[in-house]
């Protein structure tokens, strides 16, 4: 039994990749629950020459739409684009396609409603249902709010760039179907040198214990919101080989900290399916302590609380500027790759 086959066994295993070939490699034997995406990775598709079929179709299925100009013709582009590519994977899959709102509209609830309303309408349009959609939007009390409107008209959404126990907790009381805790931080996949080396991630990584919290809080709370940790990132040289080596402990022990799903990019998923089984005890839970307190509604007076908690944690607040920072970029690129085709035209 590889290494995959046997965290799948323990939880449900997602995959957090829009390559084609990647899905389809590891589904041969058990489909993926859900296929998680963000601005990152749908540039990163849009920037390939085999993609650009795609492109040109999503340009093409704009044109016939009312009319629309500039950015705003370069955006609706991107958008489509995300639903062909989650359609492409949508096969090989038991669950939800996810598609992420822009960042740009983070801090707006009114914007984040539309622009998730938006994309479940464009993937209803192209053939997966409501029901098979989840709208990553990230952690802010802005989208929170925005969260708890859409879950409450039947749209599932799953709270993202979230590095703490009170957003976690404020995703919950707005009904979220998931939360996916940020295990590192965004940057490290474009700055390798931000990483940094636990020898025991499980007991050391600062966001072990929050994952734990959150998963136990969860438990205790009879929350309906599930945990899929994200962002398992570590440096491209790094090599999987032994149970010691970082890049596997780092697996070991986001498992061990049994959150309902784990969403694995291509890399990681190719590494485990290589790799022999572990003795259980590889993945002995640590200890669990009293979660933090909750303070109450999170949501309450427009997220007044969560605002008050997050800012009184300047490097969740941080971190949280910088994944919207950079997933915004990257939306931006995309869009840039749609004007330099449009023009090439």
């Amino acid at each position: 039994m590889s290494l995959l086959t046997q965290i799948r066994e323990m939880l449900t295993v997602d995959v957090n990749s829009m390559d084609l070939d990647v899905v389809a490699r590891h589904s041969t034997a058990q489909k993926f629950c859900d296929m998680t995406s963000n601005q990152a990775i749908v540039h990163g598709q849009a920037s390939l020459p085999t993609r650009r079929n795609l492109l040109e179709a999503a340009i093409e299925y704009v044109r016939k739409t009312p009319p629309q100009e500039g950015e705003e013709f370069e955006q609706a582009v991107v958008d489509v684009l995300t639903v062909l590519l989650a359609k492409e994977v949508y096969p090989y899959l038991t669950g939800n396609v996810h598609a992420q709102t822009s960042p740009s509209a983070a801090y707006d609830t009114e914007k984040t409603v539309k622009h998730a309303r938006k994309l479940v309408d464009l993937f209803t349009n192209h053939g997966i249902p409501t029901e098979r959609v989840c709208i990553k939007i990230p952690a802010t009390p802005e989208s929170l709010l925005a969260c708890r409107e859409l879950q409450a008209s039947g749209i599932q959404t799953l709270a993202t760039c979230l590095f703490s126990f009170p957003q976690a907790v404020a995703a919950s009381q707005a009904g979220c179907t998931y939360v996916a805790p940020y295990f590192n931080e965004l940057r490290v996949h474009f700055q390798p040198a931000v990483w940094v080396k636990y020898a025991d991630p499980k007991t050391q990584h600062p966001m072990s214990s929050v994952i734990l919290n959150i998963v136990h809080a969860f438990r205790e709370l009879k929350s309906k919101t599930l945990v899929m940790p994200a962002r398992f990132v570590y440096p491209s040289s790094a090599v999987f080989n032994t149970s010691s080596c970082c890049p596997l402990s780092i697996v070991i022990a986001l498992v061990s900290l049994s959150p309902n799903h784990l969403t694995l990019s291509a890399g990681v998923l190719d590494a485990l399916s290589a790799l022999p089984s572990l003795e259980p005890e590889a993945f002995m839970p640590p200890a669990v302590s009293a979660f933090p307190s909750i303070k109450g509604d999170y949501l309450a007076d427009e997220g007044a609380l969560l605002l008050k908690a997050l800012a009184e944690e300047h490097e969740v607040q941080r971190k949280l500027a910088d994944a919207l920072a950079i997933f915004g970029e990257k939306e931006a690129e995309t869009r840039q790759l749609v004007k330099a085709l449009i023009a090439d035209k």
